[in-house]
């Protein structure tokens, strides 16, 4: 049978069972109605399958009293659904809430008003964008890209701005920094000195299920973890502007301004960028690039890449002429460079024995760290039913690479954790992908002691 078309998501047909060989016929059903033995408040929803539907939207928007402003046009290859193609969960709440890890940190009670559900919907005009990229106060008399609906229609649109916008910053701000005691403060600023931390994740926002919960959830993470630098794939312009208007203390240099794409986040007071630049990929027909930022951190020079490789088993070849073309930036950054790649690279380990493993002087941190079994699998669908593929598929789809500097300080990785493990209780994950946590150390040579 002939593999059906596919999307910019990975969720597609061709992916075999965790214990099926990557030759075997074990393909996932095109139409996905729910697992076996799941709870009948799941068998409604629709899910994108192996028929790889086109995930679309450039912009995801709650729904308001007013239709929310018209998104901008998407790229070429993604196909347009109505906002009403998937069935949510039954089982959505009528709150928006935070992980439990969040709300352990925070010092003060979510305001009530906050706490009405909001609906999702994707604009879907071809009509072009209105400007989006303003902070939340400047929109008083606009629909901010991720608002939920906290009062009466009688209350004003602005006034639900500032609702919103406060439980946005409750999620990510938790207990502030002020609130800890002296000790507290003394050993956060310790452990940190000496350690860079790395944050790479496929957000998923082009799913707009449940979209306000789970962007209030990733938010949460965020500030609970506060990395250094945080590497995102699968952001589109509404999700990042909420981003923006909510954390900032990290600068944002995204890959574009289109359809979905990727992003680095660098943490102002840690990582001071130097100069950034857009590496193309010639041959993608999923608009897929590598973005580079060179930084510094606490004064040693640093070469940040991430990017989201073509997905799809059938996409093999372009992913492959993708990864050689990052190998080849990563080889030749600077050489007193510490480089850090960390992506969706939608990787089958096969795939990288086929162009004869890793080149010399690039390493893989999961490998380096003793390949713990428990960060393996990024995409998990035994445990990740947002998705809800009937197949139990177990893959290492983000990784991370490291290229040691030449000179200089050296970075050394010290743990890996995977993130967003815990479901929301609108019933969803943050994102059918886990986040990669990675701590890395740096090591200074007792010569570069005595001469700082």
């Amino acid at each position: 049978m002939g593999e059906p078309p596919c999307s910019p998501s990975h969720t597609c047909s061709g992916e075999p069972p965790v214990d099926c060989n990557d030759t075997a016929p074990c393909l996932v059903d095109t139409m996905v109605k729910g697992k076996t033995g799941k709870k009948n408040k799941k068998i409604n929803k629709k899910r994108q399958s192996a028929a790889c539907q086109m995930k679309t939207d450039s912009e995801c928007t709650l729904v308001t009293a007013e239709q929310s402003p018209p998104s901008q046009h998407l790229p070429e290859h993604l196909e347009k659904r109505s906002a009403g193609s998937k069935n949510k969960k039954n089982s959505q709440k009528t709150r928006i809430l935070t992980p439990a890890t969040s709300l352990a940190r925070s010092s003060h009670q979510e305001d009530p008003s906050s706490s009405q559900k909001a609906s999702a919907t994707c604009a879907q005009s071809t009509q072009t964008e209105s400007p989006q990229l303003q902070s939340f106060q400047t929109q008083s008399t606009q629909t901010p890209p991720i608002q939920g609906i906290h009062s009466p229609s009688t209350e004003s649109k602005s006034t639900q701005t500032q609702h919103s916008s406060f439980s946005l910053q409750q999620a990510y701000w938790g207990r502030s920094f002020t609130d800890q005691s002296t000790d507290e403060q003394e050993t956060q600023s310790s452990s940190r000195s000496s350690h860079l931390t790395v944050l790479s994740w496929n957000i998923d926002c082009l799913d707009t299920d449940n979209i306000s919960h789970r962007v209030k959830g990733l938010l949460s993470q965020f500030g609970k973890y506060s990395a250094d630098v945080v590497l995102l794939q699968e952001l589109v312009p509404g999700c990042l502007t909420t981003l923006q208007n909510i954390m900032k203390d990290y600068q944002f240099l995204q890959g574009s301004e289109d359809g979905y794409f990727t992003a680095i986040l660098l943490r102002k007071d840690r990582v001071q960028l130097l100069q950034s630049n857009i590496v193309k990929y010639p041959t993608t027909e999923m608009g897929r690039n590598l973005p580079i930022a060179n930084v510094s951190f606490l004064g040693h020079p640093l070469c940040i890449m991430t990017s989201h490789l073509e997905s799809c088993k059938s996409n093999s070849q372009e992913r492959l002429n993708q990864l050689r073309r990052v190998w080849k930036w990563i080889k030749e950054a600077p050489e007193d460079h510490t480089v850090i790649f960390g992506g969706d690279t939608n990787l089958r380990d096969w795939e990288v024995k086929k162009l004869g493993g890793l080149p010399d002087g690039i390493s893989d941190v999961w490998e380096m760290l003793g390949e713990p079994e428990e960060s393996k699998y990024t995409w998990d669908t035994s445990i990740n039913d947002n998705k809800e593929i009937p197949h139990s598929i177990c893959l290492r789809f983000d990784r991370l690479f490291l290229r040691a500097a030449a000179e200089d300080a050296h970075l050394r990785p010290e743990s890996m954790t995977l993130i967003g493990l815990e479901k929301l209780k609108c019933d969803y994950f943050i994102s059918d992908h886990w986040g990669i946590l990675c701590a890395f150390k740096c090591e200074v040579s007792e010569e570069q002691r005595v001469n700082e």
